[in-house]
């Protein structure tokens, strides 16, 4: 039986990344993160609400009072077409963007309704994540050495030539010497560990694993690429103090609990775009021109598993026409 293309909404959400990272771009080593982050939601916004879908925005980047951010249960789109949860970054890495550092990026993942994980208050996540070579070799609760020769292993290399990436953080002190005794190589990145995440399943990026705590919204948006990219992520929810772990205990929160990818969106059928803001070892940054623009986008499919790599040339004497986004 022959069945019609079903619609890839990743390609118009790359319009919103595109438009998020060129209103952010030119706030590339001003200083400024919340101009940056203020430009970009509002390019994010208006774009969001021209796509034929009925969606509410999980993961968010503030609460409703806290305008003009994109507010958690806020909805977008144009209120018709299917219903889909929506996780947004418009910044991922606003501190590398402020202070022109590498691998800033724009993000927006989409899944069916009732399929994301939704953390509620509590934003961070032990997390760990691979490519598709060592998709399913991985355990969250096992001892650090464990994933390391197991990741070699499914990779066909040694633990010495793994390259693992981890947030810089005071946090991640122990985590960082665990790595270094197990003989294994380290890039750590100030900030932005969904594109940290992404690059374990990019081949030209040079890392093989994700590991530390980040962001639990940011680990949503990674497992929505990765679903797409062959990859795996996994994590336990993270409580910063006694107070925290109570709070989330009364709240139905189980922060022993391993979150699969399953547990972090439970559809196939997702959607995900990025956009480079600054350059990366993922994307390259936003080129301003006299005349315009170019962007470089991965745009990932989930119900295919389709990549795609999307270089564009904007036009402002076309854009500014067409819409109110200051470029």
């Amino acid at each position: 039986m022959d069945l019609e293309p079903t619609r890839n909404l990743a390609l118009e959400l790359v319009r919103v990344t595109e438009a998020a990272a060129l209103a952010a771009g030119r706030f590339m080593g001003r200083g400024d993160k919340e101009a940056a982050d203020a430009a970009a939601v509002g390019a994010m916004r208006l774009v969001l609400n021209t796509i034929q879908m009925n969606a509410i925005i999980v993961i968010g980047e503030g609460e409703k009072d806290n305008a003009p951010m994109l507010f958690n249960g806020e909805r977008v789109g144009t209120g018709f077409g299917p219903e889909m949860d929506i996780a947004v970054d418009p910044i991922d890495g606003t501190r590398p963007l402020a202070f022109g550092n590498l691998n800033s990026i724009s993000t927006v993942a989409l899944a069916p309704r009732g399929t994301m994980f939704d953390p509620g208050p509590f934003v961070y996540m032990n997390k760990i994540a691979v490519g598709p070579e060592a998709r399913g070799k991985i355990d969250i609760d096992a001892p650090l050495a464990d994933n390391l020769k197991a990741i070699a292993h499914a990779s066909g290399k040694s633990v010495e030539d793994l390259t693992a990436v981890i947030l810089d953080r005071p946090r991640h002190n122990e985590l960082i010497a665990e790595v270094r005794r197990c003989g294994a190589r380290i890039r750590q990145i100030p900030d932005g560990d969904v594109a940290g995440a992404l690059m374990t399943a990019w081949p030209d990026a040079g890392i093989d694993v994700l590991l530390g705590i980040g962001g639990t919204p940011e680990g949503v948006l990674a497992a929505c690429a990765l679903r797409a990219m062959g990859g795996e992520i996994m994590g336990k929810l993270f409580a910063r103090n006694e107070d925290e772990m109570k709070r989330g205990q009364q709240m139905g929160y189980d922060f022993d609990k391993v979150l699969t990818m399953q547990d972090l969106v439970s559809s196939e059928d997702v959607f995900f775009a990025a956009t480079g803001i600054t350059d990366g070892e993922l994307l390259e940054s936003v080129k301003y021109m006299r005349e315009g623009a170019r962007t470089d986008s991965l745009v990932v499919r989930g119900l295919t598993g389709t990549v795609r790599q999307i270089t564009a040339t904007h036009r402002w004497d076309k854009l500014k026409t067409l819409n109110a986004i200051h470029y």
